[in-house]
């Protein structure tokens, strides 16, 4: 497993655009995946970062959100680490089915198991003063390697700052 691109970014929503369309750059040009794996991908890293910011606002963190891809021949990964106090992914309350009438009682917390379906593998897990997800999407390189992605992507941040 190879670290294809890492960014830290401030914990403030402005910021989820940026992290959406960096994974979706990468995936796009350097996977072979469908653009409707890519849009379930750009919603999940979505959800995971608005929890991150959420839990960094809550815990009052200054630290900023790690976003990394990495890289494996059949997968990609996209692993973000916040510094927010953490959470028991599996003490969380169950929802009904979403063809339960009930299920319509809940307007928050949809998030994770949001996330558990767009992807093909999803983990949460404790850390000591906050939380990494890490969602695997399976799918081979693009044909063209798309190699040149990550120093794109870095030029393109770079003249932001």
């Amino acid at each position: 497993m190879i670290v294809a691109f890492e960014l830290a970014v401030p914990a403030s929503p402005e910021y989820i655009a940026v992290v959406r369309l960096v994974v979706s750059s990468l995936a796009s040009a350097r996977r072979n995946l469908a653009d409707e794996r890519i849009d379930d991908l750009k919603l999940a890293v979505s959800e995971a970062c608005t929890n991150a910011m959420e839990a960094h606002r809550w815990s009052g963190s200054r630290d900023p959100v790690v976003v990394r891809v990495l890289e494996a021949d059949e997968r990609l990964e996209v692993e973000i680490v916040d510094h927010g106090g953490g959470f028991d992914p599996d003490g969380l309350a169950l929802h009904p089915p979403v063809t339960d009438p009930s299920r319509l009682d809940f307007e928050r917390g949809l998030g994770i198991p949001l996330i558990r379906t767009l992807v093909d593998l999803a983990r949460f897990e404790r850390l000591q003063d906050g939380t990494r997800v890490r969602m695997v999407v399976f799918g081979g390189p693009a044909g063209d390697g798309g190699d040149e992605t990550s120093e794109i992507l870095r030029a393109v941040l770079a003249d932001d700052d």
